[in-house]
Order: C-alpha cells, then structure tokens, then sequence
C-alpha cells in the first residue's frame, strides 16, 4: 500500500511538474527587464521554499525522535535534509543564474545570500555525519540534537532581508512585490507542482532508509548467529 501510495505521488509529480513549465514558457509573460532569464525565478522560489520546508521537518522529526526513540522518525529526518540541501544546493546555483542577469555578478555577499549559503553548510555537515560510522542509535540521537538546533539559521534565512539591508527582492511582499496576474499563477502552480515532487522524494528516500536499516538488523543477527 504505501508504494503505490508513493508511486502515485511520483507520477502526480511528473505531470504537475510537466504542467507547470507549460506555465513558465507557454503562459507567464515574459519580463520587460530581465527577459527570459526571469522565469528562472518560477524555478528558484519553490526551491527555496521546499528546501527551507525539508529543514523545518528534519527539526520536527529530530524533536519527535528525541522524545519518542522511534527510528522512523530518524528516518524521516535523513530523507529530508537530503532533499533539503539538493533543494537548497539548485536554489544557490538558480539564483546565481539570476544575480549574474539582475546584479551583473554571479555572487555577493547580501544578508539572505550569505544566510542561505551558511544554511546548505549546515546541513551538508548534517549528512556527513549521518554518514559516519557511528552505532545507529547514537548517531540518531547526534543527528537529532544537529537538526534541531541547524534550524536557528532557517527563520534567519526568511527574514534576513527584513533584519538587514538586502538587495534581494521580497517577491511576495505586503504590496504584492510587482507580479502580473499570469505570474502570480504561474507561481503557485509551480510550488503545487513541487509539492508534489518533495512528497515523493522524501517518501521514497525515507523508505529506502527504512529498508537499508532492516537489511543492517538483519545482517547483523546473521553474524551474531554465526558467531554463536
């Protein structure tokens, strides 16, 4: 029941996703100013979003686990950093496309810039160390502190623009941040769309996670059978 409930997810992901570049090349008008380029944007919001989304429950799973012992809550959080930091490492690389076209520089050292590159860090040490050798419980319960106290930077991230001085544009701003209609939709079709697409991942990889650590149990009462 649950692979079909994943394979599902993944097929309504292929289509919404599909759907929603019609949207971007097909209907969104493009940008007076910045031209083409500007619908890397319908690309870049929704990684943001869906990578900042994947921290926030690696925190809520780490806090579930720490208060309950339960693994697949530790699974659940492995699944979604990793989908977080590929998330956050394309958010990085598409707003680098869009700075060199909008600012003339692939990179500067702007407050929600640098607070995001500090937050792929983070959590990229976060999977080192859910790569290291240590026993599974332990390393559950490391992992489970790093995630939640990771998360600090996730909130400092959102509202970095609003704190500092930022040359990053508040798309969504009180004032509707300058959206022709046809771009406000292609924008929420696009984070429907990617919905979907971080529900299959995050399933599928905390399946998987869920299978290698039977296949470990199982492997070892094998040799601790044989060792008998």
């Amino acid at each position: 029941m649950r692979s079909n409930w994943i394979a599902l997810s993944a097929l309504a992901a292929a289509v919404a996703v599909a759907a929603s570049h019609w949207f971007i090349w097909s209907y969104a008008p493009v940008e007076a100013t910045m031209g083409p380029v500007q619908k890397i944007f319908y690309l870049h919001l929704p990684l943001a979003w869906w990578s900042m989304f994947s921290f926030f429950v690696v925190f809520c799973a780490g806090v579930a686990f720490l208060l309950r012992r339960d693994m697949a809550w530790d699974h659940l959080a492995a699944a979604a950093a990793e989908v977080g930091v590929l998330f956050s490492g394309l958010m990085l690389v598409t707003g680098m496309l869009w700075a060199r076209k909008s600012w003339n520089v692939w990179w500067t050292w702007d407050p929600r810039l640098t607070t995001a590159l500090i937050m792929w860090f983070v959590y990229a040490a976060y999977l080192i160390v859910r790569a290291s050798g240590l026993p599974r419980e332990r390393r559950a319960t490391i992992c489970a502190v790093l995630g939640v106290v990771a998360f600090l930077d996730v909130p400092l991230v959102f509202y970095s623009a609003r704190l500092w001085r930022s040359i990053h544009p508040a798309v969504l701003a009180s004032k509707g941040g300058g959206l022709e209609p046809e771009m406000k939709t292609t924008l929420f079709v696009c984070l429907g769309a990617w919905t979907f697409l971080w529900l299959a991942l995050v399933a599928l990889r905390a399946r998987q996670k869920a299978m290698e650590a039977r296949l470990d149990s199982l492997a070892a009462n094998e040799r601790y059978g044989d060792e008998q």
